[in-house]
């Protein structure tokens, strides 16, 4: 059972629950009693299911757990803020990343792992944190935003980024974090959490992406080009017609030429693709950065670089054949209904393999992270997953 989504029909047998049933089922895991205990933080969010005389006497309850869950949870993003705190954080021979602190530096750890992979951060991303209680890390990517040498492909893999994560972690002093992560941003999350989950006291995830093939193929073989035609023949039409069998390969091709200017051609590109159809409605500020030739570079090259090599994981299944080792830490999972990047078949499979984690839906909204209803729910989720850390 997922907890906040109540389907109209049972998934499985054993949700077969009376309605009040069920809603006291979600209120009642959210309950101080469920989550607190005087070791970790992160513990399960427990489903506890009543039976048929615990229902005959639920009125009362239903209300007391009513006035106890719904104490207003915020959901709107929090006012800017500048970092307290930035540097650079050489993690290889190579590579240095930008890393920035903002909030309370002495509040709640949270790493905010940006998208793309290849994205980089910006302000924006602190407005999802109450900036009194969290310590609010970002940090770019190999390659991406700020990081050097920008753009490069070289000892940038998932592995690598995962021990970038680490290594963060350890130079700012901070034993256990809170993991915050959006459509690429989602994989490494989990991939990382999946790796130290001894690290990790909860998890907020939005647009899900599990980097198996059936997900490549729906945004980069033409699944998404039914939904976007218009956007579908500039990103296609870039490449001859007997290169069209697999546009991620001819993409590679032209993004990583010897001629600068056929790289940024391609980048561009690939960077509109996504940039057009990372909304419901298409959102102009957005497909503006697709034109930027410096972050289009280093997001469409290294995009294409982990998506040509599969995410560096041993089995297209490997994020859902690993939850097991993640499956007790508190989890959010935020997921626009209309999604045609990261479509919403990938957080259903996720919430099929993990029904601990709490699934929101977003009934009206796609991909980005900055339509209202998917800030609405990241907020909400950090300001749940801050109530069981207060115990409040």
């Amino acid at each position: 059972m997922s907890l906040g989504y109540l389907p109209k029909t049972p998934v499985n047998s054993h949700s077969l629950l009376h309605p009040t049933t069920a809603l006291i089922t979600s209120l009642s895991s959210f309950s101080r009693t469920n989550f607190i205990s005087p070791g970790r933080k992160n513990l399960v969010f427990r489903a506890k299911y009543t039976n048929c005389k615990t229902e005959q006497q639920s009125d009362t309850t239903l209300m007391d757990l009513k006035e106890e869950f719904q104490k207003e949870i915020r959901n709107a993003p929090y006012p800017h803020i500048e970092p307290y705190s930035t540097g650079m954080l050489k993690v290889s021979d190579l590579h240095s990343i930008y890393w920035e602190q903002s909030g309370n530096p002495d509040g709640h750890p949270v790493v905010f792992l940006h998208g793309g992979p290849g994205g980089g951060t910006s302000p924006t991303n602190r407005k999802f944190f109450d900036p009194e209680f969290y310590r609010i890390i970002l940090f770019d990517q190999r390659g991406s935003g700020k990081s050097t040498p920008h753009a490069c492909l070289v000892e940038n893999t998932t592995w690598d980024l995962i021990q970038d994560i680490e290594k963060l972690r350890e130079h700012l002093k901070i034993p256990e974090w809170q993991v915050f992560g959006g459509s690429w941003g989602s994989t490494l999350s989990l991939a990382y959490s999946q790796s130290h989950p001894d690290k990790v006291t909860g998890i907020v995830l939005r647009g899900i992406f599990l980097l198996r093939k059936k997900e490549l193929d729906w945004f980069y073989e033409g699944g998404a080009a039914a939904i976007f035609p218009d956007a579908w023949e500039q990103f296609r039409d870039l490449i001859p017609e007997n290169e069209r069998d697999c546009f991620i390969t001819a993409y590679h091709k032209r993004l990583n030429s010897e001629n600068l200017e056929t790289q940024y051609e391609a980048a561009r590109a690939w960077t509109m693709w996504e940039m057009k159809t990372a909304h419901l409605i298409p959102n102009e500020e957005t497909i503006k950065r697709g034109e930027n030739d410096e972050f289009s570079l280093a997001f469409a090259r290294i995009e294409n670089h982990y998506f040509m090599n599969k995410g560096f994981f041993s089995a297209d299944s490997y994020l859902l054949d690993n939850i097991e080792k993640i499956r007790h830490i508190n989890t959010v999972i935020v997921q626009g209904r209309y999604d045609c990047c990261c479509p919403m078949m990938s957080a259903w499979d996720l919430h099929k393999a993990w029904p601990e984690a709490e699934l929101k839906i977003v009934a009206d909204a796609g991909h980005s992270a900055n339509e209202p209803g998917i800030t609405a729910e990241l907020v909400a989720a950090n300001e749940k997953l801050k109530s069981i850390i207060k115990g409040t």
